[in-house]
């Protein structure tokens, strides 16, 4: 199980800075009349500003969790049922949830506002903006697929994650750990 972790927060690191190097890194600059030049970046929208903060805090905090599992399987002078495991377990558990769940949220907020640049709104009198920045609009389809790929990939690992934590738990006591 620990190979399939790990191998899964490589991928999902992998996938995560795909991603913020995608949003960050795309720009793109058309003449609209004359001389008048306007360049669409990431900056231009809050959501994919936030994807890629997001983005990048979640390949750090995968890339921490990647350095204590091998630092941890190198010692292994941690025992098994001891106090600190669990909360160690507890702790490594909440936080997978809360970076699967906050990725999520961020690609889902990016994918709308996506969405309002490629349909554009007459109600709110918004233009179609992929129209003149195709590029720019397919790179960041592309980065926002990426980032649900790392959500998917995360919550597997949460459910790893799980899995080694409720292990500690007695299968016949409710909430008390084994006897080892």
């Amino acid at each position: 199980m620990a190979r399939g972790e790990t191998s899964l927060r490589i991928s999902a690191i992998v996938m995560l800075v795909l991603t913020a190097c995608l949003v960050a890194f795309d720009t793109q600059t058309k003449v609209i009349i004359l001389n008048l030049e306007k360049k669409a970046t990431y900056k231009d929208m809050k959501a994919l500003q936030m994807l890629v903060y997001v983005t990048s805090a979640a390949a750090a905090y995968n890339l921490l969790q990647l350095c204590k599992h091998t630092t941890v399987s190198c010692t292994e002078k941690i025992k098994k049922g001891s106090s600190n495991n669990i909360y160690m377990a507890w702790i490594c558990f909440l936080l997978d949830q809360v970076a699967v769940y906050v990725t999520f949220g961020t690609n889902c907020a990016a994918l709308e506002g996506s969405m309002l640049a490629v349909t554009g709104s007459e109600a709110l009198q918004w233009l179609k903006v992929c129209n003149k920045f195709t590029r720019f609009c397919d790179q960041i389809g592309a980065a926002v697929l990426c980032g649900y790929a790392a959500s998917i990939l995360m919550a597997l690992i949460s459910t790893i994650s799980a899995y080694k934590l409720m292990r500690m738990y007695s299968p016949q006591r409710f909430l008390t750990l084994k006897i080892r």
